[in-house]
Formats: C-alpha cells, sequence, structure tokens
C-alpha cells in the first residue's frame, strides 16, 4: 500500500530551519536601534541607583582582537555620564610600572563609591597577550593565576559588584573584520602588528583562554561568555544581562520646567559677535 507523505513534519522541519535562520541572521539596524534604546534607558536607570546607593562596579571585558570589546563599551557609555560610567585602558606598562608588583596600576583603577568602571582588557592580560606574546613567563603566569582569584575575592569583599565578560569570536569572523580592516582607510588604525601575530596564534589564544577560565572562573567570580560574531546582538546581550547582574530601582525625578529667559539686562547679543571670525560654512 503506498503510503501518504507525511507533509505535516515536512512543514515543522521548515518552520524550524527558517527560524533557525532568522536566529542566525544579523540583527537589522533599525530593530537593534530600538532594543538599544529600551536598554540606555535601563542603564540611565542604573545610573542614578549607583549614583544614590555609592554602589562600586567593576566590569572587566576581555577577548581576542576585534571580538567587539570597544563596540560593546561603546554601545553601554555613549547615553550615560563618563563621571559615572568610567572607562579604563591602560597602555603598555611603564619601566617604573615593570618594577611594580603586577596588578598594583590597576588596583588604583578600581570603582570608588557611586562608580561603575569599564576595564578595556585588565589584569587578565597576564594570562592572555602575555604568555603568548612571551611578555611574561610561564612561572609569572602560573602565579597570577592562582593568586588572581584570592586577589578577586579581596575585591569582591570590599563590596564591589565584579563583573568579567569574554567576547568569544569565531575564526573565520575574526579574518573576516581583519580583512575589512585592511582595506578600509577609516579602520585601518585598528589594525597593528601585534593583531596580526595575534591572528597568526589562534590557537595558542584559545590554549591561553581555556586556561585562564579554568583557573579563575570562581563563584563570586565567574565569567560570562558572549558570542559576538554579530556585533550588534553580543551588544544587546551584553547590557541586558550587565542590567540584570546589578539589582536596582527607578528613582524618581522631579519634573523638570524650563525657567522662562530673564530680560533684565537685555540687549543684541548677536550683533556684539558680527566682528568674530566664524569658520566657513562649507556645508
Amino acid at each position: 500500500m503506498r503510503r501518504r507523505p507525511k507533509v505535516g513534519k515536512k512543514r515543522n522541519k521548515k518552520k524550524n530551519h527558517d527560524a533557525k535562520e532568522e536566529t542566525d541572521s544579523p540583527l537589522g539596524r533599525k530593530e537593534y536601534t530600538r532594543e538599544l534604546r529600551k536598554l540606555q534607558v535601563g542603564l540611565c536607570d542604573l545610573q542614578d541607583w549607583v549614583k544614590q546607593k555609592k554602589l562600586k562596579v567593576a566590569i572587566v571585558f576581555e577577548g581576542r582582537d576585534a571580538a567587539g570589546k570597544g563596540g560593546t563599551i561603546k554601545a553601554i557609555t555613549e547615553k550615560v555620564s563618563p563621571r559615572v560610567f568610567r572607562i579604563v585602558a591602560l597602555p603598555a606598562p611603564s619601566e617604573r610600572e615593570k618594577t611594580q608588583i603586577y596588578g598594583q596600576r590597576y588596583i588604583e583603577q578600581l570603582p570608588a563609591g557611586g562608580e561603575i568602571v569599564m576595564f578595556d582588557r585588565s589584569w587578565y592580560n597576564r594570562a592572555g597577550v602575555e604568555p603568548v606574546m612571551g611578555f611574561c613567563t610561564e612561572e609569572e603566569t602560573d602565579h597570577f593565576l592562582a593568586t588572581t582569584p584570592v586577589f578577586e575575592k579581596m575585591i569582591v569583599d570590599a563590596g564591589v559588584i565584579l563583573l568579567k565578560y569574554w567576547l568569544e569570536v569565531s575564526n573565520e569572523e575574526q579574518e573576516r573584520r581583519f580583512r575589512r580592516r585592511i582595506n578600509d582607510p577609516l579602520r585601518q588604525w585598528k589594525l597593528s602588528p601585534m593583531d596580526l601575530e595575534a591572528r597568526r596564534r589562534w590557537y595558542a589564544y584559545s590554549r591561553a583562554r581555556d586556561k585562564m577560565m579554568a583557573a579563575t572562573d570562581m563563584p563570586y567570580a565567574p565569567w560570562y561568555l558572549i558570542r559576538s560574531d554579530d556585533k550588534r546582538r553580543a551588544r544587546l546581550n551584553c547590557i541586558h544581562h550587565l542590567l540584570s547582574k546589578i539589582p536596582h530601582e527607578d528613582i524618581p525625578h522631579e519634573k523638570v520646567k524650563l525657567p522662562p529667559r530673564s530680560k533684565k539686562d537685555e540687549y543684541d547679543d548677536q550683533a556684539s559677535l558680527e566682528e568674530r571670525y566664524f569658520i566657513p560654512e562649507v556645508y
């Protein structure tokens, strides 16, 4: 007897396949902008709460080159006060700093009450770029990995909310982003000889990442991983998670009323500028 085709199952398969394609496809700009605005309103509310309660928040952003750390940090900070959300992106250590206890220069950057400090790379350089590039010995890395959980426990016990994010970009996507940087004059400045060497040492970075997480993923300071091949989704997911990890409430504000301009001592304040030099209005 001839069997009837299983039309229903085929349709379900196609439906599931379409749903997967929709999820895997890049997020459109309109949807991204709409969702980002909602989350940025949440960040403004969080800002008020952190200021009022004098909370101390430290957020570590790590990941391979071109993983999207800078863009994620920019999405977080573009609508909030730099007096509350402070970015720390330290350069290579000076000769003096090289003689200090490792991590000393990061300690002074930790937040005071009412601050959220975001580390665009952090003390975890000692677990990533330094051992991979040969800037430190294996013994120095092992010592760092052994002592960092103690260091971070001290930070948390002092009342600092510590969040650690690792942005995970795929091998194929990192290559695409590097090629775009090579071919785009507006992005070429982002590509350094160190980036190219890091690209060559992909698997060395993978081993360093795995070793780092095995040693420093603690209940009081866990690593949160973010898939970042789709930069827009990564930013939204990161902000959503950040807001969920810092309990906060809306702070009521008095309604602001714009006062009328005083006419006392009124004069033609534009005429006084007629003899001044304005730049050419080319646009």
